[in-house]
């Protein structure tokens, strides 16, 4: 008894705190947190890159890919985008979705670019002063070198191995990298003249920013010719910086294959209808149970009111972009959320009919009930893998994820609701003087059935 109670207690916390997280659903009291609303709910841009690897070793394909989108990543931080979904699709394509992002052809021509990091110097006046702007802010020039009587710019693309993260004697982080002919001689030259002086790395025109919001500018410290180290970086930092360097060794193009904009007009009004359909069929599907099943459908109707609470909290702090797909996943969960308690009560009503007390049958009614309700779960788990992996293998398919996605995370928190809280809180009534009143827990036309 004292450990039933235990449980209850914790259930009920559990269920406070998921309320604290939901709501307010704008940012809820706990963490803070809004729903992460995806491109047909809050509008904004849907684009596809397939990346040109044809001149990528096989076994380094993976590798620039992930460069590559680490490149996009910073590319799009400047744009003020708020969470951006930026992933990987099949071996060569990159979904990149921007909620509420009104974007310019340069802005997108400019996220699509190669993969390309630029070294520079600061700059400086004939007195060998460094030059800032009106703000204040250095002004930093690419750093060239002259090979073969041509003046080149010193850039990731002449990198001659795939660059790799070691630790120092002390345990410090060292980025290793090595360069190619021509990076080499340029490497020299600029490393001469640059000694005791920082060396910027652009993306673009935009610096490479540290885990200190501050751009990353390594110090000379000696004259680099075939390889080098970069020291002082974070973890966070070096593996960052490797992914990128890695993807701008080689240029890569990438080609826009897949384009959408979406207004939130058109989110904005199903989305409505959406949540009216979610609340109305919550509200059936209690009503039937209640109906149907007597007290075990109330508790049933109380266990699912804590599933679309903590359902709704897990979507908030994972966070899961929530698309009409996802919400459609949910609502559709909500229906699979009382099939657990459905198969319970059938075989609760059989130990009953069957003359056990409440107490037993409740027990032999879980214990009997779960090898299908394992197996049915298991296999829609399984259907919602196999659609997650469909729709990221395709263009557009982040519908489909989303729908996998919500479905999954249904179908999980519902198997924990039917077999702890509603489980718990039967065998409360079944200490109860409740317990006396079979015709609560079944018909007493059922009874004259059997």
């Amino acid at each position: 008894m004292t450990r039933n109670r235990f449980t209850l207690a914790t259930i009920f916390a559990i269920f406070v705190l998921a309320l604290l997280v939901v709501f307010p659903a704008a940012e809820g009291i706990l963490f803070k947190k809004g729903f992460q609303l995806g491109l047909d709910l809050d509008g904004g841009i849907s684009l596809v890159f397939q990346a040109d690897l044809s001149s990528v070793e096989a076994d380094k394909r993976a590798e620039v890919i992930d460069g590559i989108i680490a490149v996009i990543s910073n590319r799009i931080n400047p744009l003020g985008v708020t969470e951006p979904n930026i992933e990987k699709q099949g071996t060569d394509r990159i979904a990149v979705e921007l909620p509420g992002a009104d974007l310019s052809d340069v802005q997108k021509e400019r996220i699509g670019r190669t993969a390309l990091l630029e070294f520079r110097e600061q700059a400086r006046d004939e007195e060998g002063k460094i030059i800032t702007d009106d703000e204040g802010n250095v002004v930093w020039i690419p750093a060239t070198g002259i090979v073969d009587g041509q003046e080149l710019v010193l850039t990731s693309s002449y990198f001659k191995e795939s660059t790799y993260i070691a630790r120092g004697q002390l345990g410090e982080i060292l980025l290793i990298f090595e360069w190619d002919n021509i990076g080499s001689q340029l490497s020299e030259q600029i490393t001469s003249r640059l000694i005791g002086e920082p060396l910027g790395i652009f993306e673009g025109d935009d610096p490479m920013l540290g885990d200190d919001g501050l751009p990353i500018a390594p110090r000379i410290n000696s004259v680099i010719t075939d390889s080098g180290q970069i020291e002082g970086l974070s973890l966070n930092e070096a593996t960052e910086l490797s992914h990128q360097l890695n993807a701008g060794r080689l240029p890569v193009p990438l080609t826009t294959i897949f384009e959408a904009t979406v207004t939130p007009t058109l989110g904005a009004d199903f989305v409505n209808l959406s949540l009216k359909a979610g609340f109305i069929g919550l509200a059936l599907v209690m009503l039937f149970m209640i109906l149907y099943y007597r007290l075990p459908g109330l508790v049933a109707s109380l266990a699912l009111i804590f599933y679309g609470a903590l359902v709704m909290a897990v979507f908030k702090l994972v966070p899961v972009t929530l698309t009409l797909a996802g919400i459609g996943g949910f609502i559709l969960s909500i229906g699979m959320a009382v099939d657990a308690n459905v198969l319970i009560f059938e075989r609760l009503r059989e130990e009953l009919r069957a003359g056990r007390t409440l107490g037993a049958a409740i027990e032999a009614g879980f214990s009997r009930a779960w090898a299908a309700i394992r197996d049915s779960n298991f296999t829609t788990f399984i259907v919602c893998a196999i659609l997650f992996w469909v729709g990221s293998s395709v263009a557009g398919g982040d519908r489909v994820m989303g729908f996998a996605l919500t479905l999954g995370f249904g179908v999980a928190v519902s198997m924990f609701t039917a077999i702890m809280v509603t489980r718990s809180i039967l065998r409360v009534f079944a200490r109860s003087r409740l317990a006396k009143r079979r015709h609560l827990f079944v018909s007493r036309a059922g009874e004259a059935n059997d």
